[in-house]
């Protein structure tokens, strides 16, 4: 696929906390046409994009992915050069309290995809067809967990998931794999690091420490906080999914990390030091860190070895681990209005952030 000339590029889960961030990078830095499917669950949220709404180039798709016949007329409709997979169930401690929605979304959701996208790539001709590309986004918890003096998730560790969020995961990346191999499809893969900034709905970890530390309340830790994640900020993964799409070889893995290791206690301390710069409170926020029962299968660690992707693409994160979350907590703070709509729904701060 050229990144030379306009494309439109259907974009699946454009509402969600990477889907949104991706869709402005692609409209307002690539100058793509985007398509944005999504079927507006609890986390697909319509105001971070609000301020797109009316641009040209952007085209807003309330379809569920399970719906085969609807998905198929979009891409009659639209026309898409490509197709960016993102949309997912993603909640660790959802997907043990309800296994059913992860089952549909992330496997049935993803076989409607890839259907509907053969059909129209086998209906394109000449480089129309060669260029057409089919991105399958998906997650390193796919993998495992990492003892903590092991190598990094590479693109051949075997997969290993814990969780019924993971093995929904991993069974959409063997799907997308599959449709590859055996009907010729165009597909390319990425596994990414636990992502955080912008958007990011408040029940992962790093929105939940940010926003219980604004209202003052307890700081839920799962164990003793041991568990170690490879942190990616977001505008960094966005701009790693577009460089593998437009120069990514067909049929390949690539493994997207922030090279960014830390234990979950270390990363809620950083936000209470920066929340204790930025807005302090009486006390400082580190205070209010509870140490709460782990839940069943959370993995010790994952961590993700880019080397692929740095030296075949030439990608690599702009930001650090002090610079991103600076700027995820800035972001919070001068956003009040986007989280306290959220908060100020159904949803309520009673799960728990997971940290992947």
């Amino acid at each position: 696929m050229s990144d030379s000339e306009q494309q439109t590029i259907l974009v699946t889960g454009g509402a969600g906390f990477i889907g949104s961030n991706l869709v402005r990078l692609l409209l307002l830095e690539k100058g793509c046409r985007v398509v944005n499917l999504d079927k507006l669950t609890y986390a697909g949220n319509p105001e971070s994009l609000a301020d797109l709404s009316d641009h040209p180039g952007y085209h807003f798709e309330q379809v569920d992915l399970c719906d085969g016949t609807a998905v198929q007329g979009l891409f009659q409709r639209h026309q898409p050069d490509a197709v960016m997979h993102l949309a997912a169930e993603s909640h660790v401690d959802r997907s043990i309290d309800g296994p059913g929605d992860f089952i549909q979304t992330n496997v049935v959701g993803t076989f409607q995809l890839l259907q509907a996208a053969l059909a129209y790539w086998r209906s394109l001709v000449g480089d129309a067809k060669d260029a057409f590309r089919f991105l399958h986004v998906s997650t390193d918890e796919v993998y495992g967990s990492l003892a903590d003096d092991a190598p990094g998730f590479h693109e051949h560790t075997p997969y290993d998931p814990h969780s019924p969020y993971s093995a929904s995961k991993a069974a959409s990346d063997h799907l997308a794999r599959a449709w590859g191999d055996t009907y010729g499809l165009p597909i390319l893969v990425t596994n990414c690091s636990n992502n955080y900034g912008p958007c990011q709905f408040p029940e992962k970890l790093i929105p939940v420490v940010i926003l219980k530390c604004l209202r003052n309340e307890e700081i839920p830790v799962y164990g003793k906080g041991e568990n170690i994640r490879d942190w990616l900020y977001v505008g960094d993964h966005a701009e790693a999914l577009y460089t593998v799409l437009t120069r990514g070889r067909v049929g390949e893995t690539y493994n997207i990390g922030g090279n960014n290791e830390r234990q979950n206690i270390e990363l809620v301390r950083t936000l209470c030091a920066i929340l204790d710069e930025l807005r302090p409170g009486d006390n400082p926020y580190a205070d209010n860190i509870r140490f709460v029962t782990d839940r069943p299968g959370h993995d010790l660690r994952y961590a993700i070895d880019p080397t692929k992707i740095s030296t075949e693409l030439g990608w690599t994160p702009k930001e650090s681990f002090e610079s991103g979350f600076r700027k995820t907590v800035s972001w919070y703070l001068d956003n009040e209005d986007w989280w306290t709509n959220i908060l100020a729904g159904t949803y309520q701060l009673e799960r728990l952030g997971s940290g992947g």
